[in-house]
C-alpha cells in the first residue's frame, strides 16, 4: 500500500488549526490523480473529513476516463456527518470499533483505534489490491505502526508554515528509541511545480 501526502519545507500539512494549506500545484495534482486512478481504494481519517469535507475523486481534467476507488474512512467514534462529499453515492465505506446496522460501516476490532490490519482482510474480501493512504498525521502514523506501508510518496512545497502544533505527515506518538526509527530507501525524486516529489520504499526486517 501507498502512503502519499505533501508538506512544506519544513514538515507541515496544515495550519496550526488544522485549516488545510495549498501546498501542491498542477503538476502534482495531476500526478495526484493519476496515482487515485490506479489503486482499488483512497483512505483518510475522520478529522481530514471534518477539516476538509474532501470529495476523493478521480477528475477528468487531470485524468482520461476517471474512475473512482473505493473510499474509506477511519471512523472509530462515528463522527462522520451524514452529508459529508464523500457518502454522495454507495461507493464508500466508514471503518468504526461501533456496531453499526448501515451496509457501508464495518466494525474493525476495540475501543478508540480501528484495528488497521482487520480492515486489511475486510478490504482484502471486497477485492481491494492496491490502496492509497492520503492522511492525516495519526491515520498515516498508524498504518507505519502496523508495518503495513509498501511505498511513501511526500511532495514538498516551496512554503514554511511553522508552529509547533502543526501536523505532521506522520503524527502519533513516534519512536521512543532508535530500534522504533523507521528505515527508507529512496526510490526516485523530481521537481514538479515549484516544489520536489520523493518516492520512499519501506525497509523492514526481515
Amino acid at each position: 500500500m501507498i502512503v502519499n501526502v505533501a508538506m512544506s519545507a519544513d514538515g507541515k500539512i496544515a495550519l496550526p488549526a488544522r485549516e488545510e494549506v495549498k501546498i501542491s500545484g498542477e503538476e502534482d495534482f495531476a500526478r495526484v490523480h493519476e496515482l487515485r486512478q490506479s489503486v482499488d481504494s483512497i483512505l483518510v481519517g475522520i478529522e481530514t473529513v471534518l477539516a476538509d469535507d474532501p470529495k476523493l475523486t478521480v477528475k477528468g481534467k487531470y485524468v482520461k476516463d476517471p474512475k473512482d476507488p473505493l473510499r474509506v474512512v477511519l471512523d472509530s467514534k462515528g463522527r462522520i456527518p451524514e452529508d459529508a462529499e464523500l457518502m454522495r453515492d454507495d461507493n464508500y465505506l466508514i471503518a468504526t470499533t461501533l456496531k453499526k446496522s448501515c451496509k457501508n460501516f464495518v466494525k474493525c476490532g476495540e475501543g478508540e483505534r480501528v484495528d488497521i490490519k482487520s480492515l486489511l482482510d475486510v478490504l482484502c474480501d471486497r477485492g481491494v489490491r492496491d490502496l492509497l493512504v492520503e492522511g492525516g498525521g495519526e491515520v498515516i502514523s498508524s498504518f507505519f505502526e502496523a508495518g503495513v506501508v509498501d511505498e511513501y510518496n511526500v511532495y514538498v512545497g516551496s512554503l514554511i508554515i511553522g508552529g509547533r502544533d502543526a501536523p505532521t505527515p506522520v503524527d502519533g506518538v513516534g519512536a521512543a528509541s532508535h530500534s522504533d526509527l523507521i528505515d527508507l530507501d529512496m526510490i526516485s525524486y523530481e521537481k514538479l511545480d515549484d516544489g520536489v516529489l520523493i518516492k520512499y520504499r519501506v525497509k523492514y526486517d526481515d
